[in-house]
């Protein structure tokens, strides 16, 4: 996060037994379904002929895989916020507010719906910091993901992510949001996407994602202090490789992308910027007031 002084570390007196859950691994499968790819094709708005052109056997669009692998917590274990209740795979963090800061991905090979893939998540590390906004935790998880398409094959290893998620002190009303950030590139490329609750609720059904932030806009103003309801941090960086894809000249590859959240998007309308420097495509959305909410990068092979 922007506020973040990452010179300081502080122990939390009531997380002093953290450090026990790095190395703590989980391990899902997952078929991967062709219906749930078209909804999510659906839900960014591509034409039914696209939608529809999708089929068993074709590679799967960057980063679909977010879809899968879901964790499905029984009801009864649901905190207020809507989020599993602390202690399961990830450590149980004292502070109340979590949310997904960004990630580093590497791309080996192409997922294929269709495909039943394994997926290894491990927590790497877990830091306690301090920022403009109070105490912050970040714990990175790895996440790798594998195929073996045939009989006794290995498994490939397809993709491997390192995702950061960070714990944040209960919200103060009124508190200052980080210093809005201007893009550090000119845009050779340019569109404005409605962010509204419908968008929002369509993403968060497909990732079976049930944080209030993003569907509940009371919950969201009165309890966690946002301007409205929460753009999901995945759904921004989905969106930005959606519009690379769009205005990529020809057909390549992705070797890797990384996306860290800068700001919250709770307006209703996103503008998606990038350019592309030989292999190098750099991308960005802003918010209604031109303010930068995520900033992000692709390596093209």
């Amino acid at each position: 996060m922007s506020d973040v002084d990452a010179g300081s570390n502080q122990d939390l007196s009531s997380n002093q037994d953290l450090d026990a859950w790095v190395g703590k691994q989980q391990h899902r499968s997952d078929c991967l379904e062709l219906s749930k790819a078209r909804a999510m094709a659906a839900t960014l708005d591509w034409s039914e002929s696209e939608t529809e052109a999708l089929q068993q056997g074709q590679v799967l669009p960057w980063p679909w895989h977010w879809l899968y692998f879901l964790e499905n917590p029984a009801a009864s274990v649901i905190d207020s916020d809507g989020h599993p209740k602390k202690g399961g795979f990830l450590p149980p963090v004292s502070l109340p507010r979590r949310m997904w800061a960004g990630s580093r991905l590497q791309f080996f090979a192409r997922l294929k719906l269709g495909d039943t893939a394994k997926k290894t998540s491990e927590i790497k590390s877990i830091k306690v910091k301090q920022g403009a906004s109070g105490q912050l935790v970040f714990v990175t998880v790895e996440h790798k993901t594998f195929v073996a398409r045939e009989a006794g094959a290995d498994a490939l290893l397809i993709c491997r992510e390192e995702q950061d998620i960070v714990y944040r002190e209960a919200a103060v009303a009124g508190a200052p949001l980080p210093k809005p950030l201007q893009p550090k590139h000119e845009a050779q490329w340019s569109t404005e996407i409605v962010t509204d609750p419908v968008l929002l609720f369509r993403y968060s059904a497909l990732t079976f994602n049930s944080h209030r932030i993003h569907y509940d806009r009371d919950y969201a103003i009165e309890q966690e202090a946002y301007q409205g309801l929460v753009v999901q941090g995945p759904l921004t960086a989905s969106l930005l490789l959606n519009f690379l894809s769009q205005n990529l000249p020809s057909r390549q590859e992705l070797k890797s992308f990384e996306f860290k959240g800068l700001r919250p998007a709770t307006g209703e309308k996103l503008i998606l910027q990038g350019r592309l420097d030989g292999q190098q495509a750099q991308l960005w959305a802003l918010d209604e007031q031109g303010a930068m909410v995520m900033k992000a990068s692709a390596e093209l092979s």
